[in-house]
């Protein structure tokens, strides 16, 4: 089983393909398998790296008591250091995109791109968002410890379903099928995941540091303060593109792979022109 140390703790990661590295970063409560559709596709060209964040997995909990997105952002870069990437690009999802873009902020000349998919910053720009981001999903803990969460999150999932629109959600069969191969979680590491997103709020992020080519996603159905976030994130990030996923609710990535992937691959034509050169000169392009 390939793991590396990283921090205080063994991170479990593969790898697969040759060529630039792309790193992704999945969302809270799922596991690197959320972005094996893109892993599939895109290893031909690249070596894709995929990973378990501390508290998820086969990477699994750690002594630590409390949880910061800033923390997740520190063993990012452990893991970068450890596996020897050169500025790779990296992807992150809702959870993962606050963690990859703490990561950019802190170390812009460590990365050649950026993919931020269904996620958005620090700032709370709304009660409501305020209510959808923190308040929720801290109210989620005490019942978890009960009923699970997996029974929680489907609540969770059905108000905010009721707040955004039926179509938040996406087909939200695809991220049960995930969990039904993965391992599970320990609530204890679901309540300290849950409180590291619920106050990222507290997190100071600056995002006109981020300098690279940077590509800001979301679905077509996503919630409300999620497009929002997506616009305030393309205006302060430098050189950005915000492209919406059609049909996708917030698992976008799984609601719509197809046009997911391909974007992230015009992201990486950006991030690596001289090898999408190469790439294209090999094919007859």
């Amino acid at each position: 089983m390939p793991t590396v140390r990283t921090n205080d703790i063994e991170t479990y990661y593969e790898r697969r393909g040759e060529g630039p590295p792309v790193v992704f970063v999945h969302a809270a409560i799922l596991d690197r398998t959320q972005w094996d559709a893109q892993v599939d596709v895109l290893s031909d060209e690249y070596s894709v790296i995929t990973y378990d964040v501390r508290g998820h997995g086969r990477t699994g909990g750690s002594a630590v008591g409390r949880y910061s997105i800033e923390l997740f952002a520190d063993d990012l870069a452990a893991l970068i250091d450890a596996l020897d990437l050169e500025k790779p690009v990296v992807c992150g999802f809702s959870t993962g995109g606050c963690i990859a873009q703490v990561y950019a902020a802190r170390h812009p000349d460590r990365l050649a791109g950026l993919v931020l998919s269904d996620t958005f910053t620090p700032e709370l720009l709304s009660p409501l968002e305020w209510l959808q981001r923190s308040v929720i999903p801290r109210a989620t803990i005490p019942p978890a410890r009960i009923f699970g969460y997996e029974r929680v999150e489907k609540v969770m999932v059905w108000v905010q379903e009721r707040i955004a629109g039926e179509e938040f959600s996406g087909d939200y069969g695809n991220v049960e099928k995930l969990r039904e191969t993965g391992p599970s979680m320990e609530t204890d590491e679901f309540a300290k995941v849950i409180r590291a997103l619920a106050f990222f709020h507290r997190s100071a992020v600056d995002l006109t540091a981020i300098s690279v080519p940077t590509l800001v996603m979301y679905g077509e159905n996503e919630a409300g303060f999620v497009r929002t976030q997506a616009a305030r994130l393309g205006a302060e990030i430098p050189d950005a593109t915000v492209r919406v996923i059609p049909g996708g609710g917030h698992a976008s990535n799984l609601d719509n792979p197809e046009f997911f992937t391909n974007a992230v691959r015009g992201l990486l034509a950006d991030a690596y022109p001289a090898e999408a050169a190469e790439m294209a000169g090999e094919s007859g392009e």
